[in-house]
This record gives C-alpha cells, sequence and structure tokens, in this order.
C-alpha cells in the first residue's frame, strides 16, 4: 500500500500540469455542483415560503443535473488523456512485476487524492457562489427577501461524493484500458460505448419527437427538445474518436492540396491519435450542442411572448434564470475541459516535435501542422454539435411560433463557434510555441 502510494505522488511530481489539470476539473465542478445544491439546504431552512421553495428546489435540482453530467465528462476527459500519455510507463511497471491491479490502484488513488483537494479547496467559493446566487433569484422576485442563505450536509456531500466517484470512475476505466494493451490483450470493439451512444442517440430523438405532441403554451415544451439535444450530444461525443477517423477520410484530400506537408502530416498524426484526440472533440460537441440549442430555444421563447403582448410570469423568469445559468455553466466547463484535453495532450508532445524537426520540418512547418489539427477539430467539433443543436431547435420552433426557423439569424451559433474555435486554437497554438522553443536535441532526450 505504501509502494503504491510512493508510486502515485512521485508520477504527480513529474507531471504537475496534468496534475493542476485533473485538480483545476475537480475544483470547479465540485463548486457548481455545491453551489447549486445549497439551493437545496436553503430551501429546506425555516420560515421559507412555497413559491421560494420550490424555486430554489427547480434551480438545485435541474442544474445540479448538468454539473453531474459535466463534472464526469471534464475528469474522464482529463484523466483519459493523462492515462494514455503514460504507455511507457504502465508498461515498465508492468515489465518490473507489477501487477494490473496495483496498478489500477496507483492510478485511481492518485485520481482520488487530487479530487479530494480539488473538492475541499472548493467549499469556500461554493458558500460565497450560492450566496451570490440566491441573491440573483431574490432581485428577480423569485426568492422573498427573507430567505437566508443555508450551506449544509446536502451542499457538502454531493460535491464530494460526485467529484470522488467521477475521478475514481473515470481513472479506473482509463487504466484498465491502459493495462489491458500493455498486457498484449486485444481490445474489444467497444461494445458498452456503441450502447451507451445507441441508448443516448435513440433517447434524444424519442425526446426531440414528443416535442410535437405538446402545445405551445405547454409549460414543459421547452424541456423535451432541450434534453433531446443535450443526449444526442452525449451520445455523439461518446464516440467522437469514430467522428473524427470518419471526417478524416472525407477532408484529406482537400487538407493535403490546401497546405500541402502541413496537411499531409496533419492527416497521418490525427490517424495514429485519434483517440487522444476524441478527448478534445468531446467539450467541443457537448459546448456546440447544448449552448445552440439552449440559447437559440430561450430566444425563441423570449420573443413568443414579447409578440403576444404579456408580461414573464415567475416560471418564465425561472426558466430563463435556469437556462442561461445552465448555459454559462456549459461555456466555463467546455471550455475548461477543452483547454485542460488541449494542453495535456499537446504538452507531452515535445518530444515528437523535436523528432519532427531532427528530421527537417521548420518550426513553421510543426506549428502550421498543429494549426490544421485545431482547425479540423473545431470544425468537426461544430459541425456535430450543430446538428444535435439542430435537432432540438427545428421542433421547438415548429411548435412554438409554426415557423421552421428562428428568427435571430446566425448570431448566437455565430459567438458559439468562436468562442469553440478561440478556446481550441489558442491553446494548442500556445502550448506547441512553447513546446518548439526547445532545442530539438533536448526535446528528443526528454523522457516519454
Amino acid at each position: 500500500m505504501f509502494t503504491t502510494l510512493g508510486l502515485s505522488l512521485r508520477s504527480v511530481r513529474q507531471r504537475p500540469g496534468r496534475f493542476l489539470a485533473t485538480l483545476l476539473s475537480a475544483f470547479l465542478g465540485a463548486t457548481i455542483i455545491m453551489t447549486f445544491n445549497s439551493m437545496h439546504d436553503t430551501a429546506a431552512g425555516d420560515g421559507v415560503d412555497k413559491v421560494s421553495a420550490d424555486t430554489l428546489t427547480t434551480a438545485a435540482s435541474v442544474v445540479g443535473g448538468y454539473g453531474t453530467l459535466l463534472v464526469f465528462f471534464a475528469i474522464a476527459s482529463t484523466l483519459t488523456v493523462n492515462v494514455r500519455q503514460r504507455d511507457d510507463e504502465i508498461n515498465l511497471l508492468r515489465n518490473t512485476g507489477a501487477t494490473p491491479g496495483q496498478i489500477k490502484r496507483m492510478v485511481v488513488g492518485e485520481a482520488v487524492v487530487v479530487a479530494l483537494a480539488g473538492a475541499l479547496l472548493a467549499i469556500g467559493p461554493a458558500v460565497l457562489g450560492g450566496a451570490v446566487l440566491l441573491d440573483v433569484f431574490k432581485d428577480s422576485g423569485q426568492v422573498a427577501d427573507s430567505v437566508d442563505h443555508s450551506f449544509g450536509p446536502i451542499a457538502l456531500m454531493s460535491g464530494i461524493d460526485v467529484t470522488l466517484l467521477a475521478a475514481a470512475g473515470a481513472a479506473f476505466l482509463a487504466v484498465r484500458r491502459a493495462t489491458r494493451a500493455a498486457a498484449g490483450v486485444r481490445q474489444g470493439p467497444g461494445r458498452a460505448r456503441k450502447f451507451l451512444s445507441w441508448a443516448a442517440l435513440a433517447l434524444g430523438g424519442a425526446a426531440v419527437c414528443s416535442t410535437y405532441a405538446m402545445k405551445p403554451t405547454d409549460a414543459a415544451l421547452m424541456a423535451a427538445p432541450a434534453y433531446g439535444a443535450i443526449l444526442l450530444s452525449v451520445g455523439l461525443a461518446v464516440v467522437s474518436t469514430g467522428l473524427l477517423r470518419a471526417a478524416l477520410g472525407r477532408v484529406e484530400p482537400l487538407l493535403t492540396a490546401l497546405t500541402g506537408a502541413s496537411g499531409y502530416l496533419t492527416v497521418r498524426n490525427m490517424r495514429q491519435r485519434a483517440s487522444q484526440l476524441s478527448g478534445v472533440l468531446v467539450p467541443l460537441i457537448l459546448f456546440t450542442g447544448m449552448a445552440t440549442a439552449t440559447l437559440y430555444m430561450q430566444a425563441v421563447e423570449n420573443d413568443a411572448i414579447k409578440a403576444s403582448g404579456l408580461t414573464k410570469s415567475i416560471e418564465d423568469k425561472n426558466l430563463e434564470t435556469l437556462n442561461l445559468t445552465v448555459v454559462g455553466i456549459i461555456v466555463v466547463f467546455a471550455c475548461v475541459m477543452l483547454i485542460n484535453s488541449l494542453y495535456a495532450a499537446t504538452a507531452y508532445r515535445v518530444r515528437e516535435f523535436g523528432q519532427q524537426r531532427l528530421a527537417g520540418a521548420t518550426p513553421a512547418q510543426v506549428l502550421g501542422t498543429v494549426a490544421v489539427e485545431g482547425v479540423v477539430l473545431t470544425v468537426t467539433g461544430v459541425f456535430f454539435g450543430t446538428l444535435a443543436a439542430l435537432a432540438g431547435i427545428l421542433p421547438f420552433t415548429a411548435v412554438r411560433t409554426d415557423g421552421l426557423l428562428p428568427e435571430r439569424g446566425l448570431g448566437i451559433w455565430i459567438t458559439v463557434v468562436a468562442i469553440a474555435a478561440a478556446a481550441t486554437m489558442v491553446t494548442s497554438l500556445v502550448t506547441a510555441w512553447r513546446g518548439v522553443r526547445v532545442p530539438a536535441v533536448d526535446a528528443v532526450a526528454l523522457a516519454a
């Protein structure tokens, strides 16, 4: 046990960047979960009226569910990239006598320690965030001014439990695959992943189609297409490796013709690293799909209420607040997931960049390859995320307004795409630029 713990601590010290990435994901996830679940504690306080309690409970339940899903994806994407880049270390441990069980305990233990540290650090910000969130509800008239914020056991335990379970589960799944590969066991076709993807796509499609069975004035009209778009985004994100390989097959001739050597290198590199790069596609698809669908549906709802000449009810204000809050969470979390995954994946390639330069590639060509990779990833993620979003937007617009497309135009979508593209390109290019600054001989001498 002590030997395993020692290996975990030394591994963390050798990988401070990846350690910080996992810590940041755990910290941010726990902060969001505890902030919104503190609304459950607040709603259960003495003297809270029914309308205020219902508003607080709805916010905690809806956003808490989103938060749990995003925490798992954020930690899983970071840990998956981390573990996949430790093939040499795992092979060395196996060759020196370590059993698969010992390796799993080492990696899972490392993930749990980091996640626990992140959850504990999140308690203070979550207390402050919960108080600020309650003030927002008060200012909008959705909660009575007499309600006091409470941070209790529901918020504390939910944040710690969800964060630790997500870290342990994600680390176990990632290291299980790595140890099987190190032992020479042929990997299966990913039947569980395919089943999860098909299940999410089927449920998402059913939710979207159920929109047509509702009336324009139904209070829950937005719920079905919104959850449908989310499930479709998740279903596509789960099989992002296959989506990336399919996209590469389509764009290879165009990339090679437009960018020459950089395009040629890009296609070869991305085919070899499709499984690692899928960790970047996950947040891109989720961010594009969820943010685009939620913002457009809320815009359609606002336009419909304005056209009817009615004023927004408390329920309408609650729904708008929740939607905007959810989008804010998605933006922050997706950007953190994206930056973490890109940083870990690109920083690990310093040795590869050195080998390319010793083989004759110039620093500009290396950076060009990384830039083209970023463009391909962005276009692929945005394309599939947009498909998932449209699947929810079109039925909602048709039922709510009898129109086919929202009247807001492409402004919202362009903003979402711009944020995704900026996060992808800036992170990958800055990290790669730092890598190519290392002398080629020194870079090749670095441990993989």
